[in-house]
């Protein structure tokens, strides 16, 4: 099985609820699916909560049990097309460095992130404080 990010994918998502749907409709428990289609239990629940996809052996395989086709759980079988395939949003507004170095930033550990943190902030000029209205005696 591929795995989708740990963020829950639109794709995966959709697989997830569907496959839910048609377990329940089945009357079948996720150990009796798993077992069925030849997975692991652990995986098949991850898979159901939309953590990973499956694989196309995987997805032909629960096809198979659920007595569904590979549309059904895609999401090809409602009137409009699914979430996960609507067009994205269009592209940043934020040049492509900043992207860049977003994708980057994501691959790293905490203690890394930590790290660039400190010397991004190292970087950034300090503001100038300016005193508050409230902050001045009053006159009288």
């Amino acid at each position: 099985m591929a795995h989708a990010n740990k963020k829950k994918a639109p794709l995966a998502t959709q697989v997830g609820t569907a496959a839910r749907e048609a377990r329940l409709r089945a009357g079948l428990t996720q150990e009796e699916l798993a077992e069925r289609a030849e997975l692991a239990t652990e995986v098949y629940g991850r898979l159901e909560r939309g953590l990973m996809l499956p694989s196309l052996p995987s997805l032909l395989r629960l096809c198979r049990v659920l007595r569904v086709d590979a549309n059904t759980l895609l999401g090809f079988s409602t009137e409009k097309p699914p979430a996960w395939l609507v067009e994205s949003p269009p592209a940043s507004s934020e040049p492509p460095a900043l992207r860049r170095l977003l994708r980057t930033a994501r691959l790293l550990t905490p203690k890394q992130l930590t790290v660039l943190g400190n010397a991004a902030q190292a970087m950034v000029p300090p503001r100038r404080v300016r005193p508050s209205r409230a902050a001045k005696p009053a006159e009288h």
